[in-house]
């Protein structure tokens, strides 16, 4: 029952935090009229909608006692974008021959002080003996030896080249570094993070998680020796990443949303 009951909570903060701009949308883009005050969660259970989750069932299987209408899809992750290359000093930073090299990168998750967690990093990867690349504004954040910084690339294309990620363990990020098959420092900062972070060291994939308020240069430099050097933990990372990169999450949605909206092929489907 407490789960029923912190589904519903979680529901309505989300949907009290996106309510306007989701009516707005509706309303104003779409022409149709707004959902009440509630959502319109309640008559979609009604009415059995699909609820589509966008993570792996190789990661997290539904529960046995979801409805039917409940579907775990796999990942929606996007494939790097045709023609796309490198930059050409992020390119020039991987081809040089020396230690291994980590993504770090905690997406939109602020810090009060960013020089301080910069040099935290700078000081963790230092300690662990590898090299990094870092999420950040180059032009705040200068490149070095040890260090290249880069506004953003698509984790399709940077995380297979990696030795481990660092992330702070946001569900769609997760979903890159468990496809890319490497192992993954999760530090969580709030909501899902820590859920993700915990089945990450679960699956065995990644080490204990280190929550945000306790980050360290010391235990951040030991979780990335662990990942980057312990063999059976790369290899279950390998091994899920191969699952997952046969999984088709997005075609899987796809195919789930159609069969809603056409009732030929939602009875074809029941009696095949």
């Amino acid at each position: 029952m407490g789960n029923v009951w912190s589904l519903l909570l979680a529901e309505q903060v989300i949907w009290q935090m996106f309510r306007r701009r989701v009516n707005a949308w509706r309303t104003g883009t779409l022409g149709l009229p707004p959902w009440p005050f509630g959502g319109p969660f309640g008559q979609w259970r009604r009415q059995s909608r699909p609820t589509l989750y966008c993570y792996s069932p190789s990661v997290l299987p539904a529960p046995p006692d979801w409805p039917s209408s409940e579907h775990v899809t796999g990942y929606w992750l996007f494939d790097t974008p045709p023609g796309w290359e490198p930059p050409h000093e992020l390119a020039e930073f991987l081809a040089v021959q020396g230690p291994p090299v980590v993504y770090v990168g905690f997406g939109s998750m602020l810090t009060d002080d960013p020089a301080r967690r910069y040099e935290l990093v700078r000081d963790a990867l230092s300690k662990a003996g590898v090299r990094g690349v870092l999420l950040g504004d180059p032009g705040v954040t200068p490149s070095d030896e040890l260090v290249h910084v880069v506004p953003g690339v698509p984790h399709s294309w940077l995380f297979p080249r990696m030795a481990a990620v660092v992330h702070h363990g946001g569900a769609s990020t997760v979903g890159a570094g468990l496809t890319a098959g490497v192992p993954t420092v999760v530090c969580p900062h709030f909501l899902d993070q820590p859920f993700w972070g915990s089945l990450v060291h679960g699956l065995g994939v990644g080490p204990r998680p280190i929550p945000a308020p306790e980050l360290t240069a010391r235990n951040l430099a030991g979780a990335i020796v662990r990942a980057v050097n312990d063999q059976d933990m790369r290899g279950r990372a390998e091994r899920l990443g191969q699952r997952l990169r046969a999984e088709s999450g997005i075609e899987t949605a796809c195919d789930i949303v159609e069969r809603s909206l056409d009732p030929t092929r939602s009875r074809v489907a029941l009696t095949s």
